[in-house]
């Protein structure tokens, strides 16, 4: 089926899943776009993944707060403005700084599918952490 155009406005957003201390929102996935996929992203201080890595690229703009960033063995602060693109298989981590906001994209269907399993597997968390590592590694995470 051909992609069909499509709007989305802060009053139709769908509700955010939770992942790791986040709330993503997915605004367009690869089903409704054919291809790539966007996330508003917001996390309190603290928040983020632990390193990583993943078969799709994927880029962040941070909109506000600070955010550690880490690509490979190199360590950054990222500020409102700033635009970070990871092409497949580069390890990265982020730690939001303060409370914040992100645009991220990623150049296929893949990560709603994770964020959405992730999020009906929540409560892993807090009883067994490991099961939900395994829930993301289904999903080709991998971990340095």
């Amino acid at each position: 089926m051909k992609p069909q155009p499509f709007v989305v406005t802060p009053k139709n957003y769908p509700k955010p899943l939770s992942v790791r201390g986040e709330e993503i929102t997915v605004l367009a996935s690869g089903e409704a776009t054919g291809s790539y996929e966007i996330f508003v992203q917001q996390g309190p201080e603290g928040s983020g993944p632990p390193p990583h890595a993943h078969p799709w690229d994927e880029s962040f703009y941070v909109v506000s707060g600070t955010l550690d960033f880490g690509i490979g063995d190199e360590a950054f602060i990222a500020g409102p403005g700033t635009l970070v693109h990871l092409p497949a298989g580069t390890t990265h981590w982020f730690r939001f700084r303060e409370a914040g906001q992100m645009i991220s994209m990623t150049d296929r269907l893949a990560a709603s599918k994770m964020f959405t399993d992730i999020d009906a597997a929540r409560e892993l968390a807090q009883t067994d952490p490991a099961k939900l590592a395994e829930v993301a590694l289904r999903h080709g995470l991998t971990r340095p």
